[in-house]
């Protein structure tokens, strides 16, 4: 799940057991302590081993460098006592960035995403561009340099959000060879004929007519001859037609030898 921006999480907390529970940032809104506490109290709910937390954008009160330069050039300023009571202590500060939100990075700058080819998930809060990134005005949103990470590292699965209008999954083959020097794009390096969309706001518009759905299941088989990757945008906030609902799916890895 994602983008649940200190709403309700699930409808009602599934009855079955989950080996882990990932939650893919935008907790909140506006990064307010109540807005956390509700997301942790739901998060509280769901009977799962493991729970893993990413921020994202609107939590901007973790990213203390941004936070800290929101308060300062708010006009007119801030009362201290007010910051604290409504956001909580962001402590020292030891270098400052401009932001409007958390989290961030220039486009035109790019981010290097160090991620190890032995990985079997991966976690991020915004899309790779290409995968299910598309916004309202039908603009890819997701980032090029998180596709080239993931297309070289080629994990099992690949979660986000962020992109709410892109909730949906899609299971990708990736192609064996590309004769290209070029970085990795979605244009190159996925075999869009053996790839499969597992599920879309269109799709979820039509099922939750035909019966209540709490959880969306991703339904697949993973090819052991083919590299795959699933990758699942999960953004929970959408229109309150939609109502948006999280991915459950399982997914072969390797026992740990213990």
């Amino acid at each position: 799940m994602s983008d649940s921006h200190g709403k309700q999480l699930l409808s009602k907390p599934p009855a079955e057991h989950i080996d882990v529970a990932i939650h893919c940032g935008d907790l909140t809104q506006e990064s307010k302590l109540d807005e956390f506490k509700t997301t942790l109290r739901h998060l509280q709910d769901v009977n799962a081993d493991l729970k893993l937390v990413i921020a994202g954008n609107h939590d901007f009160t973790l990213d203390v460098p941004a936070f800290e330069s929101i308060v300062r050039n708010t006009r007119p300023p801030l009362e201290p006592e007010l910051v604290r009571k409504t956001y909580g202590d962001y402590g020292e500060v030891r270098n400052s960035l401009f932001a409007d939100w958390g989290f961030q990075y220039h486009p035109r700058e790019g981010h290097r995403f160090d991620i190890p080819e032995d990985v079997d998930v991966v976690i991020t809060h915004g899309p790779p561009k290409g995968i299910l990134d598309y916004t309202g005005s039908q603009q890819r949103a997701g980032c090029p340099h998180l596709f080239q990470a993931i297309a070289y590292a080629r994990p099992r699965l690949h979660c986000f959000g962020h992109i709410h209008e892109g909730w949906g999954g899609k299971l990708v083959t990736w192609r064996r060879h590309v004769a290209s020097d070029l970085p990795p794009s979605h244009f190159t390096h996925i075999d869009h004929a053996r790839s499969t969309l597992l599920g879309s706001l269109a799709g979820l518009s039509d099922a939750r007519q035909d019966r209540d759905l709490d959880l969306f299941t991703a339904d697949y088989d993973f090819s052991e001859q083919e590299p795959q990757t699933l990758f699942l945008n999960v953004a929970l906030q959408g229109t309150p037609e939609m109502g948006q609902i999280p991915w459950v799916t399982k997914i072969p890895l390797p026992r740990v030898k213990t």
